[in-house]
């Protein structure tokens, strides 16, 4: 039997909220906030797990940096840009969503940053993996429990590549990139590219 997992969503639109609050309710007890002090009370009950409305900007609030210390937010903007998503997550947040994603898809990022991992979209992401890459070289020795196959596909998902191009620029399919990408994930202890590109340049 799966434990219910409490969430605070915190916004002041009540069209945004009466879409929040429709999740697994086998899984998920969502509550309402629409502030900062929610977010503190929410922080004092020792729950972690918060969705923020972008439209608050909470983390414009002089107290942000104390209330999101050892939380985990994630910030949902019903129009998202790469530039926001970037500077949330410099600021603590743990994931950036579209404010109106589909149930699924919530239910598949309030998972992910439960248990300790980054949510975000595919666009941000590759963003995020070119910053890393410009800024920094790759460590010796990251592969050396790989195939040479295998470090071949890592080396160019650090890189934000898709799987399709991976799989057109190394000659094979998108399942055996797929596969790949599965067996470096496991050999190297990570759970998604953004960390899979820290420890090919030694920062995990």
């Amino acid at each position: 039997m799966r434990q219910v997992n409490s969430v605070l969503f915190l916004t002041a639109d009540e069209a945004l909220w009466q879409h929040w609050r429709h999740l697994d309710s086998v899984t998920w007890l969502p509550a309402r906030g629409q502030g900062m002090d929610d977010l503190l009370r929410w922080k004092q009950q020792q729950r972690e797990l918060v969705v923020i409305d972008s439209a608050l900007a909470l983390w414009t609030h002089p107290q942000w940096a104390q209330a999101v210390q050892g939380m985990k937010v994630i910030i949902a903007s019903p129009r998202p840009l790469d530039t926001e998503g970037q500077a949330v997550l410099a600021l603590g947040a743990r994931g950036y969503i579209h404010a109106y994603s589909s149930s699924a898809l919530l239910v598949q990022a309030l998972d992910h940053v439960a248990s300790g991992q980054v949510w975000v979209g595919e666009s941000l992401l590759s963003r995020l993996l070119s910053d890393v890459t410009r800024r920094l070289e790759p460590k010796a020795g990251w592969e050396s429990t790989l195939t040479s196959r295998e470090a071949e596909v890592a080396q160019r998902a650090s890189l934000g590549h898709s799987n399709q191009l991976i799989a057109t620029d190394l000659g094979i399919t998108e399942r055996t990139v797929r596969a790949h990408l599965q067996a470096v994930f496991e050999k190297l202890d990570v759970t998604d590219r953004l960390m899979l590109a820290l420890k090919v340049h030694g920062i995990a």
